[in-house]
This record gives C-alpha cells, structure tokens and sequence, in this order.
C-alpha cells in the first residue's frame, strides 16, 4: 500500500508542476517560479533529498560549463533552423511556430531585456530544474530497471515538450530536440546541471534576440 502512495505522491506532484504555470491562478508575471519550486522543495524534504540529489547544486559550477554550453547551443540553434527544420519541411507542412507571446520584444529594448532576463532564470534554472531534474529522477525512481534511464529521458521531454504547446506544432517539435539536447549534456557531464543550464538559457537568448531583431 505504501508504494502505491509513494507512484500516486509522485505522479500528484509532477502534474502539479506541470500545470499550475499554466493555470493562471497566479497573476504575476513568471510569480509561479516560487510556489513550484517550493513545492519541490517540500516534495524533496520528504525523501531526505535536496536539489543537490537532482543535480543542481552551486558547489557542482565549473567554468567550462559555460563555454561547452554556448557552443552547443550556439551549434544547435543554427542546426535547427538552418538544417533540421528546413530539410523537415520539405516532406510535411507545419504552420510556423506562434511567438504570438514575444513579438512584443520588437522594438522595444526594455522589454525584451526584461524579456532576456527571464530566459536565463525561467529557462535556464527554472525549467532545468524542473523538468530534467525533478520529474527526470521522479521517473527513475518509478520506473526502476534496465531501461529506466531511456523512458524517465524519453518521458521528461516528451513532458517538456508538450509543456510548451502554446508554440504549436512546431514549437513542440523544437522544444522536445532542444530539451533532449540539454537533458544529455547534463548527463553526459556527470548529472551536473549547469551545463544545461548554460545551453538553455543561451538557445532562449539567440531565439529571444532573432526575434527582437525580426528574423
């Protein structure tokens, strides 16, 4: 009976998570950073584990975190836009990608430096910590064996992914490569988060500033 608490405990938890940043019922701009984090906190506290046990931790920066995530972010955004999505086009239609929530950044410097500032702590540490942290290491736990890392991979981004399906179809498709693209460096380099962190905010940051640029 206690296991069955623990998957239900786990699975309330990640739906949560998931969904109040969608919900609404906070107001402020991004306010729903805190209570989610929060409730991770707590969530963690209950297990005896703390946000080092899901690979984010100040004592685990290293200064090539930095460099190694620029550059594959850097590579990966010109791979996407200049390669993948152009090559994908030529078999399917898809409607662009709605940026319906960020075009208010033309033209306006304020704004989109405000705007910036988010992608760093939104998505780079927010979501980070999130989505290939929590509910990653949510799923390994839950999904134990051989193949767990595969499906907690799998089903965190698919998560992450779907989490952004304001984009649309495109969006989507963008979102679950990028994700994936972060959630393996992370765990390339030892379970250490900054190297997705670093990538995430840098890809947020060149998309951020094509469009304020209008491309």
């Amino acid at each position: 009976m206690k296991k069955y608490t623990e998957i239900a405990f786990t699975l309330l938890a990640i739906v949560l998570v998931v969904l109040i940043p969608h919900s609404g019922i906070i107001p402020i701009p991004f306010g729903y950073c805190v209570p989610v984090l929060l409730l991770i906190w707590f969530f963690l506290k209950q297990y005896k584990e703390n946000f080092a046990n899901i690979g984010f931790s100040f004592t685990l920066f290293e200064i090539k975190s930095v460099l190694i995530g620029t550059v594959t972010a850097v590579l990966l955004f010109f791979f996407l836009i200049r390669v993948f999505f152009p090559l994908l086009y030529k078999f399917i239609h898809l409607p662009p990608a709605d940026l319906g929530d960020f075009v208010k950044i033309r033209g306006n410097t304020g704004f989109f430096i405000f705007i910036l500032a988010m992608g760093w702590v939104v998505g780079g540490f927010y979501e980070e910590i999130v989505f290939h942290g929590f509910i990653f290491t949510r799923f390994e736990k839950l999904f134990k064996g051989k193949y767990a890392l595969v499906v907690s991979f799998l089903l965190s981004n698919t998560i992450f992914a779907l989490y952004h399906i304001q984009l649309g179809t495109e969006g989507v498709i963008n979102a679950f490569i990028a994700g994936s693209v972060y959630h393996a460096l992370m765990l390339y380099y030892k379970r250490n988060m900054w190297y997705a962190i670093f990538c995430h905010a840098v890809f947020d940051s060149i998309a951020l500033s094509f469009i304020y640029a209008g491309n």
